[in-house]
């Protein structure tokens, strides 16, 4: 019988897990991996240790008995501390299971079915990271919203509320992207957006919105435009600094919701990294939970 094992990817607004009984790894079929459930998100950043005990403790249940192996790709497992409370967190709920907590953007690389290459995601944050032939890793970026995060959905966003105070102050009118903006959370006016990003900080809440803004860029708007530009020359510079380390002519793969579903920014980024070869850079095409799944099933081979 092939060992059950365990993929978790937590992100910073949701949990995604995946349990298989298979054999067949990343490079077969897509979708070849077993149960899927999605919970609130474990991130320890975002939840707390009482929050993440929860989420884990129900993903648990669900699973059931038998988990050989755990692997968690998490966003924000930066520390040795962070990964020992997040592990310790997963033997107590997969007792006997053999247990791994890496950065998420490991996970992708799994995913695309790489040993080596450049990761870069753009989803509620940004970070780029790599490994080379010869095992060597660089990163960039994936700081947190305080301290980084460029070109992620939270900048976006926050580029887009910065536009509104612009318009403000120069007497202008609201242009139809802050008019958008502003119905989208419920604001008078500008100063009143203000004082919303400043009552609710949470990243994923703005992050949400990002959608919005780069829909108005794909329709032309300036303002949303100069936004989107400013965001892939943000993503494309931290991918370039990780392959500048490693190799400029390892594969690059994109993944995170605002890569994967907004095509305009990833071929933006697409050009202004690679414009000798676009074509070196590509989307993840699955979840990367199946990244974390392979390198679960890695842990018992090992």
């Amino acid at each position: 019988m092939t060992p059950r094992v365990l993929g978790l990817h937590i992100g910073g607004s949701k949990t995604h897990a995946v349990r298989s009984d298979q054999a067949q790894g990343v490079s077969g079929s897509p979708g070849s991996s077993g149960d899927e459930i999605t919970e609130t998100s474990a991130n320890l950043s975002s939840v707390g240790h009482q929050g993440a005990d929860a989420v884990l403790r129900r993903i648990a249940a669900s699973v059931g008995g038998g988990v050989k192996a755990v692997c968690a790709g998490a966003a924000g497992a930066d520390t040795p501390a962070s990964r020992a409370v997040l592990s310790a967190l997963l033997m107590e709920h997969f007792p006997g299971a053999k247990v791994e907590v890496v950065h998420d953007t490991r996970i992708v690389l799994a995913a695309a079915g790489l040993d080596a290459g450049a990761v870069l995601v753009a989803g509620t944050g940004s970070v780029a990271w790599g490994r080379n032939a010869e095992g060597r890793e660089a990163r960039s970026g994936g700081y947190g919203y305080l301290l980084g995060d460029e070109g992620s959905g939270y900048s976006v966003v926050r580029d887009a509320v910065r536009e509104a105070l612009r318009e403000y102050y120069a007497g202008l009118e609201p242009g139809i992207l802050v008019r958008a903006l502003m119905e989208a959370t419920s604001s008078a006016d500008a100063l009143q957006l203000m004082d919303f990003f400043y009552a609710k900080p949470e990243p994923d809440h703005w992050a949400s919105l990002a959608p919005l803004v780069l829909e108005f860029a794909a329709e032309g708007d300036p303002a949303a435009v100069r936004i989107q530009a400013e965001a892939a020359h943000s993503l494309a510079t931290l991918a370039r600094q990780v392959l500048g380390e490693l190799g400029l002519d390892l594969p690059l793969v994109m993944a995170g919701g605002l890569l994967v579903n907004q095509s305009q920014l990833a071929g933006a980024v697409a050009r202004k990294v690679s414009l000798e070869d676009p074509s070196s850079v590509r989307i993840l095409t699955q979840a990367p939970v199946h990244g974390a799944v392979e390198l679960a099933r890695q842990l018992i081979q090992d």
